[in-house]
Parts: C-alpha cells; structure tokens; sequence
C-alpha cells in the first residue's frame, strides 16, 4: 500500500513545483536517476508505465526508494485504465498520473485514498476531475493544449483548480516564469531534465545540478 497520505503527496508536488518524469527498462539506472533527483532536492518522482514488464521495474524501484530514500514519494505515470492503476496500487504507488480522464481510475485510486491526477484538455473536462476528487489536475500536452494561456485562462473562473502541464516545459527562467505566472503548480518534466546525455554518459553528477537548477528556478520564478 501506498507509504505516503494522498494530502502530504499533493502537498509535496506543489511545494516542490517540478514533477520528473521518467522511465528505463534498467533497474539499475532507474535506481541511479531517482538517487541523483534526489540528492538534488526532489521528493517525488512520477515513473512512466512504458515497456513490458515496466511494472516489475516499479516494483523494485519503490522497495529501493523506500528503504535507501525513505522521503521520496514514487508514483506512477502513463496508466490509462482502472485495471492497471490496481496493478500499480498493489506494489505500493503513492499516486497515480493519466494521460486521459477514466472515472474508473478515480474510483480505484479513491477507494484507496491515493492521489490521482488526470489528463485535461478543457476546462469541462478540468472541472469534472475534480467532481471526482483530483486535487491536481494534469494539462498534456501542455504547449499543444494551449501553453500558459490555456491555464491563465481556466485560473480566471476556477481560480481553485491545481494545474500541472507536461510537455512544453524547459529548463530556463522565461518558460517557468510564463507557466508559474499563468498560475501553474507545478511543472512536469522529462527529457528536459534527465536528458539523454546523462544517461548515455552516466554522469548522474550532472542530473543533481540540472534539479538543483530547476529547483532555484522554481524558487526564483514562482512569486510566492
């Protein structure tokens, strides 16, 4: 079962603003990038459910996490049906990420009392996540959706709604400010922040520092 209470993990998201996004069929390096964030001052990581076997990888990823970095909060991302949010759930998930919105999913999540954060792409859609019990609601792809304006522009009526965007999000300090000024809680990110060539060289040294800066954009950006 989940280690984490789903307030502290949606508490932990938005206080971190930065969501790492990450899959590898090697345990090892899995291992390795979730040490390295980590370090880097990360407390949560979303691992994609790509690939076969991805479960089995979790698996034994979320026994590493918890008894070597017993903060980090590890969830599950890319699920798109009930049946394996429970698979996910039963190796311990502390919440689950969608590209789509399932009602089914929330129900499995629900019963279970972890977080779950679906895909949107419309403000009906939005709106209807949180009827069924999203505290943050995920926008993918977040430039094509409609980048900050799409989330300035639902913040205007819903000023309550937690918007988290996938895609479309870099390192540097005009996107996180266009994201956090348009009232973003925190921003995905994947190959922008552990890029290929960390893990082509293995200089998971370098990955620290990318979280490092991402973080002090974060702090730098955010307005808070």
């Amino acid at each position: 079962m989940a280690r984490f209470q789903r307030i502290q993990v949606a508490q932990t998201i938005e206080a971190g603003g930065i969501m790492p996004i990450f899959y590898h069929p090697d345990l090892e390096v899995c291992k390795k990038v979730l040490k390295a964030c980590y370090e880097g001052g990360l407390r949560v990581m979303e691992f994609t459910n790509r690939g076969d076997f991805a479960h089995e990888v979790f698996g034994e990823l979320n026994k590493y996490a918890a008894k070597e970095l017993p903060d980090m909060i590890l969830g599950v991302g890319s699920v798109v049906d009930a049946g394996t949010t429970a698979l996910y759930l039963q190796l311990g998930a502390n919440f689950i990420v969608s590209p789509v919105l399932n009602p089914e999913m929330a129900k499995t999540c629900n019963r279970r009392k972890v977080l779950w954060s679906p895909g949107c792409g419309s403000l009906s859609e939005i709106s209807y996540a949180e009827e069924l019990g999203a505290e943050i609601v995920k926008i993918f792809p977040g430039a094509q959706v409609g980048g900050p304006g799409f989330i300035s522009a639902v913040k205007g009526p819903c000023p309550w709604t937690k918007i988290m965007p996938t895609g479309g999000v870099s390192i540097d300090e005009a996107s996180f400010k266009a994201w956090y000024g348009a009232g973003a809680t925190c921003l995905g990110m994947g190959s922008n922040l552990i890029t290929s060539s960390v893990l082509k060289e293995g200089n998971y040294a370098a990955l620290t520092e990318n979280v490092k800066t991402a973080l002090a954009l974060v702090n730098t950006t955010r307005g808070w």
